[in-house]
């Protein structure tokens, strides 16, 4: 284990290296990994063969973890993407000339050494390495072991730029992924200035409670879509079949749908064969089991507690019937992780109450949770999605991965 002490003093090392560079310079060793990662296409496949074999086909998991040519096509696509946003760094935030002749700026600067903690998702790898690089900042990964072959080549390339370019390639480290390797990174507050954890909400919660370093959460999702009276129901059987069907197993996909019992039939039997092509199970509260079960919908199960406030990650999801906006602000107050949130309505009114009343990262009006992401936002790639309230939320991109300097110029000046 000294030795990754080791890789994190000398990836501390190379962060400092990495902050000096112009974005010129920075640009170059992200074109480099694009370059690489096109030409070194047929070992990433088979590395990521060799992790996916160890996953049944029906594992939720093993969706986030295939990696195949459209996919590695949106990883190159998104490492450009990065290379051409504008630098976050050295802007000039604020500047006073003060009485006294001080002239005191604020300017952003790279946070140094930020550490992931992911799962499943060899994605990570590059849009994390790519929007730390790209920041200036140097990063230390620890992945899920699931995706172990995947993130080992992947980091392979990356450090392969950079020795190219004759830049320090210890600027990126990747620790192994068992779980003492956590511990390890956690502890070590001397060499890494900020820890964002990737994943299941008990990987966050451990994250949490165990860290030495300051934590940025990239929550968990647990997300909801009313169903309004005033909705147009056409739309919002597309909205939902879309935000449950599109990519179950990620953060942005619904999990509760809750509709008005005005509108509940009308819904149910625009979603019921959509939802049953893909076998959607459907754990129904009363009211709501009452009306599928006449339909004799074929994935139908009684809601239990449980089953409301839960992130599904799969093809299913909990549905309630409620009397009015009233009462679903109210669930989502209970049940939401304050990740995206949605409603659909007609009602002008009722949308900008909603909009303004649920306390999520991201909240829609007739629109599909799913876009609740950093490149859907117009951010680029993203280090995942925020759901605290300090430094970032929602997604959490190249924007945010700088910090703040105060720096004051004189010409003699002391206090008196």
């Amino acid at each position: 284990m000294e030795n990754y002490f080791q890789e994190l003093i000398n990836c501390q090392k190379a962060s400092r290296k990495i902050s000096r560079l112009g974005d010129n310079e920075l640009n170059s060793i992200l074109l480099k990994i694009a370059e690489l990662l096109e030409k070194r296409r047929v070992e990433i496949l088979a590395a990521n063969q060799i992790d996916a074999a160890k996953l049944q086909d029906n594992n939720p998991r093993k969706d986030r973890l295939l990696l195949d040519d459209s996919r590695i096509d949106s990883l190159i696509n998104g490492v450009y993407e990065v290379a051409d946003l504008p630098s976050p760094i050295g802007l000039l935030l604020r500047s006073a000339q003060m009485e006294n002749g001080l002239l005191i700026e604020k300017r952003s600067v790279p946070l140094g050494v930020v550490g992931v903690i992911f799962e499943s998702r060899p994605n990570v790898t590059i849009d994390v390495a790519s929007l730390c690089l790209k920041s200036g900042n140097a990063v230390v990964l620890r992945g899920g072991s699931e995706a172990h072959h995947s993130n080992a080549i992947l980091v392979k390339i990356i450090k392969e730029a950079l020795q190219v370019l004759d830049f320090p390639s210890d600027a990126v480290c990747l620790l192994p992924s068992e779980r003492e390797y956590v511990h390890i990174l956690l502890s070590a507050n001397k060499y890494v200035d900020v820890i964002i954890p990737r994943g299941s909400q008990e990987l966050i919660n451990f994250v949490r409670k165990e860290s030495t370093i300051p934590v940025i959460e990239t929550g968990a999702g647990v997300c909801h879509t009313y169903v309004s009276k005033f909705a147009n129901v056409a739309m919002a059987a597309d909205i939902v079949v879309n935000a449950k069907t599109s990519r179950p197993s990620v953060c942005n996909a619904l999990d509760t749908i809750i509709v008005d019992e005005q509108v509940a039939a009308s819904l149910f039997e625009k979603l019921q064969d959509r939802f049953a092509a893909f076998k959607v199970e459907l754990r129904a509260d009363e009211k709501a089991y009452q009306l599928l079960s006449k339909s004799n919908y074929p994935f139908l199960q009684k809601a239990t507690e449980s089953d409301f406030g839960k992130e599904y990650l799969d093809f299913a999801c909990s549905i309630k019937v409620l009397n009015n906006v009233n009462d679903a602000l109210e669930h989502i107050y209970e049940y939401s992780s304050k990740h995206s949130e949605a409603i659909v309505t007609e009602d002008a009114q009722e949308a900008v109450r909603f909009l303004n009343e649920v306390d999520a990262a991201a909240v829609y009006h007739n629109a599909s949770t799913r876009f609740t992401d950093g490149n859907c936002f117009g951010l680029g790639a993203e280090i995942g999605i925020s759901t605290q309230k300090l430094h970032a939320r929602g997604p959490f991109a190249l924007e945010k991965l700088v910090t703040e300097k105060w720096i004051v110029k004189g010409n003699g000046q002391i206090r008196n």
